[in-house]
């Protein structure tokens, strides 16, 4: 590739666009959506993660150019209303770097946020701030230019706060503690397809199970791996791949629990909801939504219930209005 990206969004948004005729893109925007969703005006057009906040009342959004945002929803909103979009955090520090996945850490009151150099793959940092003052509370590089090439890309945090950061480009899982401590590298064989082009996208969307394990999907091969991280992460036994009927789950990008058994995988489609009965040792794809394609679903949240994905792409101008679709699921 001429140009490296590190980004599955930032890959498959060129594929997507130079995919679909503008005619159909226009359409696509004057047509009434099928399901709910919440409109928002912001002043860029690529918007990565959008996580909900029910403490706040608000949407937390991150900024591929670098930031972080809200878009708050009051108690009496107006159905069809637009809202707006309000810059929360813009690092000096980070200036250069997108901000790509997030993740709340409701016991510590904390928002903790991935940086990268999307482009050049020379940066990785997580970031955690205060989700009431807004203060930067660490700020920890995992890699540098002398480090080959690496982008973190999402992250998730455990019950004793550790963070757990996914590299898109090495397939590999950084651990940081709590204060912001480097720990550990996380990484397996099994992250490594044996197509060479499997591994142009790999380790992308991660959550963390209330049973004391991790989810992590890898991007281009569909795969699923489900990793103990209970006793600690050994070499091998503790990381397995989740069988998953009705899979792969190629293009799968954003993960969010819907519940301990039920997984929401955002990417191509649009969303498929993902089952498990037996702890994750296998699964099943259960049903599926299909959204607005051209605006390319990156991340899934969920709101009073309802599960609502994140779009990466605004469209509009000055003000780019960006979506938050409602996933409604079907298995048809």
């Amino acid at each position: 590739m001429a140009l490296s990206l590190c980004s599955a969004k930032s890959l498959l948004f060129f594929f997507v666009i130079s995919a679909i005729p503008v005619a159909y893109i226009i359409s696509q925007e004057r047509a009434n959506p099928a399901t709910h969703v919440y409109h928002y005006h912001s002043s860029s057009f690529f918007r990565e993660c959008a996580k909900w906040d029910d403490s706040g009342r608000r949407f937390i959004v991150s900024f591929l150019d670098g930031g972080i945002g809200q878009v708050a929803v009051p108690d009496d909103y107006p159905p069809g209303t637009v809202l707006e979009e309000v810059t929360l955090v813009k690092d000096l520090e980070l200036t250069g770097n997108g901000s790509l996945g997030l993740v709340l850490d409701r016991p510590r009151n904390r928002l903790l946020v991935v940086a990268a150099d999307v482009f050049g793959n020379k940066y990785s940092a997580v970031a955690a701030y205060d989700l009431s003052t807004w203060n930067r509370l660490f700020l920890t590089q995992l890699s540098g230019p002398s480090d080959g090439k690496s982008c973190a890309d999402d992250v998730t945090v455990d019950a004793e706060g550790n963070a757990y950061v996914t590299d898109v480009t090495g397939s590999k899982i950084w651990k940081v503690g709590v204060k912001g401590e480097f720990l550990s590298i996380i990484s397996s064989p099994l992250f490594t397809p044996k197509e060479w082009y499997k591994n142009l996208v790999g380790l992308n969307g991660i959550v963390y199970h209330p049973d004391g394990f991790l989810i992590v999907i890898h991007t281009f091969s569909g795969n699923l791996f489900k990793i103990d991280i209970v006793d600690g992460v050994g070499e091998g036994e503790e990381i397995k791949l989740i069988r998953v009927a009705g899979g792969p789950l190629s293009f799968g990008d954003g993960l969010e629990l819907l519940s301990p058994t039920k997984l929401v995988v955002a990417g191509n489609p649009s969303a498929r909801l993902v089952e498990s009965s037996d702890g994750w040792e296998t699964a099943a794809v259960v049903a599926k939504f299909s959204g607005p394609v051209h605006r390319l679903a990156t991340a899934a949240t969920v709101k009073d219930g309802r599960v609502y994905l994140n779009h990466m792409l605004g469209f509009g101008y000055p003000k780019k209005k960006h979506a938050l679709v409602e996933a409604v699921f079907s298995n048809n």
